[in-house]
Order: structure tokens, then sequence, then C-alpha cells
């Protein structure tokens, strides 16, 4: 299960992730504790979640040229200096009591702004540390390493937002970036898997849609993605609406809610980093489990209930994420992975921007359980109809039958020989 810490460079990179990735964790739940209690509003929860994400909606196909075109440790220097001032500016703006709504927003798109770049570079720069024998073990731990911090940085942020306020938890995060940093300076260039970078050509940004569209092992999984992306992962919208105006709880109640998902988050996770491969039915039964999940936990009567649904929830949400990672990673040539990874990023969080708004508005209107379950429901109807897409691509037909005394219900080959070798196809590298 951790077999790729083995390699020194990846080691540092983990560690320094672990301690940036608890202070990006305390700086999402204390801005969004913010920005509620500035303005008592679920649309400029979602606003705020909108701006921090529309530079990947909007650059992002860009920041995977630029990735794909310059080295990707001198990226990530740049990139990781950047967030952990916005972090320290933020903290600054709070501590000194000149905070306002305004600052939060621009700060979000700041960070945003860095994003777009830093993490296609992150997930690329994982074959060149470890190597194509290792990349889906890594790949799986990046995940659980960001669901590890996501344990400690929500409970932290409920600590300090209740005891000394906001400002500190954006203090921590800024000082964070400190551990990467290190990390990346320290790594012995002479051990990374040399990568030939795509050179400065006309086209290169077309040459990776065209790229994307002509392989439906590419495709698909990030049409996916983006659905579930853009309407299933508002949470910070509906589970601070949910602690506040149905459960009528604080900030405390926001972060429990956050670390249940964290600890089922890592559950799945390590679960993906134990499977040998990532496969197209795993990527569909998860994301119908994580659909059908949400609209459960939107009707949940009281408050137990809601928070017992949010480990296994998070944990199908996780086998989306690292499933359909693992699956492009391993699928794209190592010249093309900076486009197809910023492809990913761009409609799996570049959504957001057009999600978050409406699940803050729809929550405002209608209630959080309402705009929860248009979630779920979306979601769910997404995974069925994409998985009824790829199985026609491989030359699979629905079949529903009885075995043993029970009725079962499965795809099947339509032509028995040629579905297989076409099945192997798409999936054998998902």
């Amino acid at each position: 299960m951790f077999r790729s810490l083995r390699v020194r460079n990846y080691r540092l990179f983990f560690v320094g992730q672990v301690v940036s990735n608890t202070g990006t964790w305390m700086q999402r739940i204390a801005q969004d504790w913010l920005v509620l209690s500035l303005t008592g509003s679920s649309t400029a929860v979602g606003v705020t979640m909108a701006l921090q994400f529309l530079p990947m909606l909007l650059f992002g196909l860009y920041g995977g040229v630029l990735v794909d075109r310059f080295a990707k440790r001198p990226t990530l220097l740049v990139t990781q200096s950047a967030m952990a001032v916005t972090g320290l500016v933020l903290a600054f703006l709070t501590l000194s009591g000149h905070v306002q709504v305004w600052h939060v927003y621009l700060a979000a798109f700041a960070v945003g702004l860095a994003t777009v770049v830093d993490n296609p570079a992150r997930q690329s720069f994982v074959s060149e540390m470890v190597g194509p024998e290792q990349l889906q073990n890594a790949v799986s731990l990046n995940s659980a390493n960001f669901q590890s911090a996501r344990l400690v940085g929500p409970a932290v942020a409920g600590v300090l937002i209740t005891s000394v306020g906001t400002g500190w938890a954006f203090l921590l995060n800024g000082l964070s970036f400190v551990a990467p940093i290190a990390g990346l300076l320290l790594m012995r260039a002479r051990e990374l898997h040399v990568i030939e970078r795509a050179p400065r050509a006309k086209g290169q940004l077309r040459e990776g849609l065209h790229y994307v569209a002509g392989r439906p092992e590419l495709l698909w999984p990030i049409v996916l993605v983006g659905f579930i992306g853009t309407f299933g992962f508002n949470f910070p919208v509906w589970l601070s609406a949910f602690a506040d105006d149905v459960f009528h709880a604080g900030a405390g109640s926001y972060s429990f809610f956050n670390t249940l998902m964290a600890v089922g988050s890592l559950v799945g996770a390590l679960l993906a980093a134990r499977r040998g491969t990532a496969r197209m039915r795993t990527l569909i039964a998860g994301a119908l489990a994580f659909g059908a999940l949400e609209a459960v936990a939107a009707l949940a009567p009281s408050y137990w209930i809601f928070a017992l649904i949010m480990a296994p929830l998070a944990m199908f949400g996780m086998t989306v994420n690292v499933t359909a990672n693992t699956a492009l990673q391993m699928a794209t040539d190592p010249a093309m992975r900076g486009r197809v990874m910023s492809l990913y990023m761009m409609v799996f969080l570049g959504g957001s921007p057009l999600g978050a708004p409406i699940a803050g508005w729809i929550t405002d209107a209608y209630g959080p359980r309402v705009g929860f379950l248009a979630g779920g429901l979306v979601s769910a109807v997404a995974a069925a109809t994409i998985g009824l897409v790829l199985a026609r691509v491989v030359g699979l037909r629905l079949s529903v039958g009885w075995h043993h005394g029970h009725p079962r219900v499965r795809f099947v080959p339509k032509e028995r020989e040629k579905g297989r070798e076409r099945l192997a196809t798409v999936s054998g590298g998902a």
C-alpha cells in the first residue's frame, strides 16, 4: 500500500504536502465560515467557491500547456510560494480587523490563479518522481495524503475559529507552505525520471483537445467528473447551511461534518492504493453510489443520521476522484499528460463557478435539503447515462436474469469475442 514512499524524492514531496494540505483545509473551513459570518448568505459562500475555481474554468487548459512546456519542480516552487503569500495577506487583514468580504473574494481568486498551474504540475510531477511502475500507488497515496490532512485541518480550524478567530487559521496556512517548498529544494534532480517536454509551438491547446476527443477511455471519465464536480461537490455550501440552518449548530458542527468526510475519503483513497487497477466499472459504480448517498443525506431526519452518512458519501466520492485520476494518467502519453490533467482538473474544479452559485441560490431559495438533493440526483443520472454510453462503446448490452434464485443485472458482450477485445482496448489501461 505504501511502496512508492520508498522513493526519496516522493517521500520529501509527500511529507511537505501533508503539512501544506493541513493548512489548506484550515483555510478552506475558516474562509467559508468567515464569509458566512460577514454576510449570513449561503449564496456568498457559493460565490467564494466560484471565484476560487473560476480561473481553472477560464485558463485551465492554458495551464496544462505551460506545465507540458516547463520543468515541473521550478514551476511548483513558484506556485506554492504564491499561495503562501496569499494566505499571509489574508491573515494580516483578518487579524488586524480590516477584512471585508471582497478581500476574501479576491484572495480566493488569487489562489485559483495559482492553482491553474499548480494542480496539473503536481499531478504530472508524480510520474517524474516515481516512474510508471509506481504511478497508480503514488496517485492514490496523494489522495490519502490530502484526506489525512483533511482529518486534522478542519478540527484545528474549528478550535481556532471558536477560540481565537479565523485569522490564525489563515496565518498557519501561509506558514505551512514552508514544508513543500523545502521538500522541493531538497530533492535530487538526478533521481527524477526525465520526461521530454513539449516544445513551444502553435496549436498545442487544440492538439490536447483532439487527443482527448479521439479516446473514449479519456473523454467519458472527464465528462462524468465534470458533472459530479459541478453539481455534486458543493459541500461548503451545503454543509455550512445544514450546520447553521437545519441543525442550528455552529462552526464546530461544520468542522465535524468535514472531519467525518475526511475519514471516509481517507478510507476510499487507501482502498484505491491497494487496488491493482482503476477500472471503468469501479468509476461508474462509485459515481452512482455517491449520487444516491447525497440524496439520502439530503432527506436525513436527524443530526446524527446526517453525520453517519458523511463518511461513506466521502468514500465513494474519493473512489470516483482517484479512479478517474489514475485511469487518465495511465492511459495518457507522458508528453500530453499536463494538458490531459489540466482538462481533468478544469472540469472537476472549474465546474464550481457554475455549480456553486446555483447550489447556493437553490439552498437559499428552497432550503438546504432541496439543494443537496438536486446535486445527488444530477450526479446519479450522469453516472447512469455515461455508464450506458461506455457500455455501448465497448460493445456490451444490459442483461437481466436470475442466478441461483436471485435477480441479477449486468452488462455482457453483444458479440462475445469482439466485445472482449474492445473492452480490453477501452478499459484495460483504466
